[in-house]
């Protein structure tokens, strides 16, 4: 084997959770003052951390959302997670096919990744090794996340494959010097998504994940022959 490290990515790769997490965005911000849909929400934060969004719409708006913002958008995400909430079809099957190091790096909060990979009975699969953005200073499409993800799990940067679907998160990870899979089979994915992965840096791009263990023999493959 010549890769160290197999990151996945959590929502819309192993969770189809980013619909989801858009529409409590949209309801939370436009509750407060911030008015958006849950399309605008997908097009301009997929794949960025709360942090970072929250960031970006305060700098807009030229004041502070309320404190307890991300917990009033937690509130709203676990309680459309609880009926809504489905794993990415074939993903148990593929991680459980993969015979490598495997952890998941999301922009999430350790307590949503926690909550989503239970809700979609992925948990005790992939647990310990969760990281979240919010260990680093700087979230996707910074390569922080996923330094620290190689550093904790004793990993090489260059032998490490990520499994992302959003543009941010194939951003954060060419930057960190790793390979990319661009996944693009999870609900939220528009037509055109996978050539804008492509055009990130994306290595491959697949949209089902009963490809994913051979696309990993391919990519072993290749670095060899590299």
């Amino acid at each position: 084997m010549n890769l160290d490290l197999v990151i996945f990515d959590c929502d819309g790769v192993l969770v189809d959770s980013e619909v989801i997490s858009c529409r409590a965005h949209a309801e939370t911000l436009t509750r407060h003052g911030y008015p958006i849909t849950d399309e605008q929400v997908l097009h301009r934060f997929l794949g960025v951390s709360d942090r970072e969004a929250r960031l970006t719409i305060e700098r807009e708006i030229g004041r502070k959302l309320p404190g307890d913002f991300e917990a009033q958008v937690k509130e709203a995400t676990l309680k459309f997670y609880a009926g809504d909430l489905k794993a990415i079809a074939g993903v148990a099957a593929a991680i459980a096919a993969i015979d490598l190091p495997k952890c998941v790096a999301s922009s999430g909060t350790p307590e949503k990744i926690r909550h989503g990979l239970e809700c979609a009975g992925l948990y005790e699969q992939l647990s310990p090794h969760i990281f979240s953005a919010t260990q680093v200073k700087h979230g996707k499409p910074a390569p922080d996340l996923f330094l620290y993800a190689a550093r904790q799990m004793s990993a090489v940067p260059e032998r490490c494959l990520v499994i992302e679907d959003s543009i941010p998160g194939v951003t954060g990870a060419v930057a960190a010097g790793m390979t990319v899979l661009g996944f693009y089979g999870g609900s939220h994915c528009l037509p055109g998504h996978a050539d804008k992965l492509r055009a990130a840096g994306a290595a491959l791009v697949f949209d089902d994940m009963r490809q994913l263990p051979e696309l990993v023999m391919r990519a072993i493959a290749a670095a060899l022959a590299g």
